[in-house]
């Protein structure tokens, strides 16, 4: 039974779980829910997720909401498909082999992505150092990233969409925060090629949605001062993953 995803094109939290199908390249319907009729409060919904929001999933019997839970359940559950989004002890010997049968078809980083998965796979305490960091990161984004990102969004994307000009004094006060958050980035990304080990994870994807929303505002001059972050920005946003869900979000 093919997965399903609930949700807007338009929602941050829907794009994110559009990218982490496509990363592991899993086949799934998405099932579009008009929020401006009030589609995501009626009870056929509310019975996929009972706060009303988007997104909700459904794989076989299992339903969940929330977009991070979604994106976590993806990477582990599928962990040896498509692009490995975390790493763990356990399956490390036969996602390496999966990814080394691949590295004709893959980049020069999967490759060196495989090789760095086979010198390390029997190695559980390397593994478990870098997934805790990379859940250190994880948590980042969610409880330092976003929360003024997601501000700044409604204010220079979101209140322009209805034709509603940007307070400048938002705009300045969540600018100053965000500037503390890029800093620390600065300084992680100049030890790491990506935000929790060397290869993209999960931490990293979950930036996408609000980069892509911040990067057509002034806010992206904030990213564009830090050559780490800004390289770092402009190779997330070059992913094939994240094209297919930028396509996706044009078809409607």
């Amino acid at each position: 039974m093919v997965m399903k995803i609930y949700g807007s094109v338009n929602s941050t939290e829907t794009t994110r779980v559009f990218a982490a199908l496509y990363e592991k390249g899993l086949p799934f319907e998405f099932v579009p829910v008009d929020m401006r009729a009030g589609e995501h409060k009626e009870d056929h919904f509310l019975a996929l997720n009972p706060f009303g929001q988007v997104p909700a999933f459904e794989d076989g019997d299992l339903k969940l909401f929330e977009s991070r839970a979604i994106t976590r359940y993806i990477a582990h559950k599928y962990a040896e498909k498509g692009t490995p989004l975390v790493y763990e002890g356990k399956p490390m010997a036969k996602v390496s082999a999966r990814v080394e049968v691949k590295v004709a078809q893959e980049s020069m980083e999967s490759k060196l992505q495989c090789d760095f998965m086979l010198d390390r796979a029997a190695d559980a305490a390397v593994i478990e150092n870098m997934m805790a960091t990379v859940n250190v990161w994880t948590e980042v984004e969610a409880r330092q990233f976003d929360p003024v990102a997601s501000k700044l969004q409604r204010e220079l994307v979101h209140r322009q969409m209805f034709g509603v000009a940007p307070d400048a004094a938002v705009f300045e006060e969540n600018g100053t925060e965000l500037t503390k958050v890029l800093d620390i980035y600065e300084a992680r990304l100049s030890q790491s090629k990506y935000l929790g080990c060397d290869f993209f994870t999960v931490a990293d994807l979950h930036h996408l949605p609000a980069l892509t929303n911040l990067m057509g505002t002034p806010a992206r001059t904030l990213f564009d001062a830090r050559p780490k972050v800004s390289a770092w920005v402009a190779n997330l946003m070059a992913r094939p993953a994240w094209l297919k869900v930028l396509a996706l979000r044009n078809q409607y």
